[in-house]
């Protein structure tokens, strides 16, 4: 579990969260919604360490992130696995060296061992031989696989999702949204997903929270977030033509 205790950011005089309190659960797929600017992305960042908070607690099963030392976070942050918006694969490697990339870095594995888990981890993700191909040779899709491959490739207690569906199309971004809850089911990580797409929420939040302005807005799972009363919520969530119908 991951939990964030009345934390607080400012940006020079500017506050960007404001007194946040939420907790994200271990073997669930954690949705944080919101509309651009409302300190969404700054709470992600806040809670891998990005930025540091102004005041508060950031908790990893009962470890205080917010006051480790350096190195003491660094052993954390090798525990988390990160998919990046755009995939962020390293175009001069191939799939095999993107993935095993982390392993190179920060394990103790020897090199066949390193094979073995990057065989394991791209046959989980449906991408079995995929290992010399160049990122130039892989659509979006596969983009995001191979991506997700490497998020997992050091076994995470922990894994950030930012937008992990920009640029996909409807039906390839199910298969990632599937793929990702999967994941997270079977290898019981604690999975936190910053996304627009109401189509993920509405399919894999287990735990959602809306942030507005700065603040914890609104929290409950993908069943009562169409039923809710809330009225920032619904004028965000229904903005969505997919939701708008639903609701209907």
């Amino acid at each position: 579990m991951i939990e964030a205790r009345n934390i607080n950011k400012f940006f020079g005089n500017k506050q960007v969260l404001k007194d946040v309190s939420v907790r994200f659960y271990q073997g669930k797929t954690n949705l944080v919604i919101g509309q651009s600017g409302s300190g969404k992305t700054v709470l992600i960042k806040c809670l891998v360490g990005l930025h540091e908070i102004d005041s508060g607690q950031i908790l990893y099963n009962d470890r205080d992130f917010s006051k480790l030392s350096f190195r003491q976070k660094k052993s954390i942050r090798q525990e988390i696995g990160m998919l990046f918006q755009g995939g962020a694969l390293f175009d001069y490697m191939n799939v095999q060296e993107n993935v095993g990339f982390p392993l190179k870095m920060f394990s103790d594995l020897s090199p066949q061992k390193q094979i073995e888990r990057v065989n394991f981890c791209l046959h989980r993700v449906n991408l079995k031989g995929a290992n010399n191909l160049m990122p130039s040779e892989l659509s979006g899709g596969m983009v995001k696989r191979v991506a997700i491959a490497r998020a997992i490739a050091l076994n995470p207690k922990y894994l950030f999702c930012d937008e992990p569906n920009s640029g996909l199309d409807p039906q390839t971004a199910n298969l990632i949204d599937n793929l990702i809850s999967e994941i997270t089911d079977e290898f019981n990580i604690t999975t936190v997903i910053n996304t627009h797409d109401m189509n993920s929420v509405v399919e894999i939040g287990e735990k959602i929270v809306f942030i507005n302005q700065g603040k914890v807005w609104w929290e409950g799972d993908n069943k009562e977030i169409l039923t809710s009363e809330n009225e920032e919520l619904n004028k965000f969530v229904f903005a969505s033509k997919l939701t708008r119908k639903l609701k209907s």
